[in-house]
């Protein structure tokens, strides 16, 4: 994305571009057939000081803006498998996050610090077979009994669900509906705590899981906050989650882009590289054009964010308009390719898989347009 960057993020940028050179690009098909990225990953990244820029730094964190996870990000992109960024940001901005922005100091101490040390591995278990994008809908259910609570129900579409040591849990405490929702922290060895791995079609480096909760006791000092004020905690980390969304759809098109545009001038077909063909300049050039499109609207909502001020519609359209450009830019440049696009041993196969998710994931694209209707007044009494 093209901003004025400070030294301090040019000098991370470097870093980690050194970093993901060596030690992640060569090992990503095999964590890709392993299903889940190593546990060496997230102690490297602690060790480089990059695993909590936005925690806070009492409690090892780097207490940094928005601007450094959009170069952690764009920077493990280039590895060319977006499970591995999915697995970091799943771990430091969804799960942990919550914790350090709810929890109070012991469960900050064991959980934020464990995480920016890269020692425990996070997950964020909202999702459910009946409630997914209607987080108001969800029915896994917590009950105090004593100094505990006892949870029973399942989630679905978890994130480092398998390899996380710690789940935080979006759980039913109260009455139906919004207001009946608390957030808690479940340690993955709980008893009662089951887990079984999904296949996906793409993102294969990062882990997906169901959970399942049977008579699941956690003590209930694990509860984030007050009882039945999980909805408004799940609400305000989404920004947060649209934003990261935003910048890795960016990002993947970006890097396709590029595959394509190198491939156009390499490729030769009919005595003329695929680049002397009109038509492939104008394909190119509608894909470099909604990609640039893409990236302002996504500068725009991470400004609006941390200023502070009310951001929703922006953050919303930014995550809508670059998810969809990723889809539509995976279409266009495997194309170019032709038959070499849909192998697994070619980058910009995976890539195009790997692209089918991002309209869905931190709200759908249809959730997108509500929110923006909403936002702007489109929406008749």
């Amino acid at each position: 994305m093209d901003r004025e960057w400070t030294d301090e993020q040019n000098l991370l940028r470097r870093t980690l571009r050194d970093y993901v050179a060596k030690n992640v690009t060569p090992n990503v098909l095999d964590w890709e057939a392993a299903g889940e990225v190593p546990r060496s990953l997230f102690a490297d990244l602690a060790e480089l000081g990059v695993l909590g820029l936005r925690l806070s730094p009492e409690y090892g964190g780097g207490g940094q803006d928005f601007w450094f996870t959009a170069v952690l990000i764009d920077e493990l992109m280039r590895c060319g498998s977006i499970g591995v960024p999915v697995a970091v940001m799943a771990h430091a901005e969804f799960a942990t996050m919550l914790i350090d922005r709810y929890g109070g100091p012991g469960l900050r101490e064991t959980y934020v610090r464990g995480a920016a040390e890269g020692r425990l591995i996070g997950s964020l278990g909202v999702s459910e077979p009946d409630a997914g994008s209607d987080v108001s809908a969800l029915r896994t259910r917590a009950v105090r009994d004593g100094g505990d609570y006892v949870i029973n129900g399942s989630k679905l579409y978890i994130s480092n669900g398998t390899i996380a040591d710690y789940i935080t849990l979006a759980v039913r405490t109260g009455e139906p509906g919004a207001h009946g929702v608390s957030m808690i922290v479940v340690p993955a060895d709980s008893p009662g705590l089951r887990r079984r791995r999904l296949k996906k079609l793409g993102t294969h480096a990062s882990d997906t899981a169901e959970l399942f909760f049977e008579d699941c006791r956690v003590p209930a000092a694990n509860l984030l906050g007050a009882e039945n004020q999980g909805f408004g905690m799940i609400m305000s980390g989404f920004e947060g989650e649209r934003l990261v969304l935003s910048v890795m759809a960016c990002s993947l098109a970006r890097l396709m882009f590029e595959e394509a545009r190198n491939w156009g001038q390499q490729r030769r077909a009919f005595g003329r590289k695929l680049l002397g063909f009109q038509v492939w300049q104008h394909r190119l050039a509608d894909v470099l054009t909604r990609i640039e499109a893409a990236e302002a609207l996504t500068l725009r909502g991470i400004d609006r964010y941390l200023a502070g001020r009310p951001a929703q519609s922006e953050i919303s359209m930014a995550k809508l308009f670059a998810t969809e450009t990723a889809r539509m830019a995976a279409s266009e440049c495997a194309q170019i390719f032709g038959g070499l696009g849909y192998m697994e041993e070619c980058l910009m196969g995976r890539l195009h898989r790997d692209a089918l998710a991002m309209t869905i994931g931190a709200g759908s694209s249809e959730i997108m347009r509500g929110l923006i209707a909403r936002a702007n007044d489109l929406v008749a009494s």
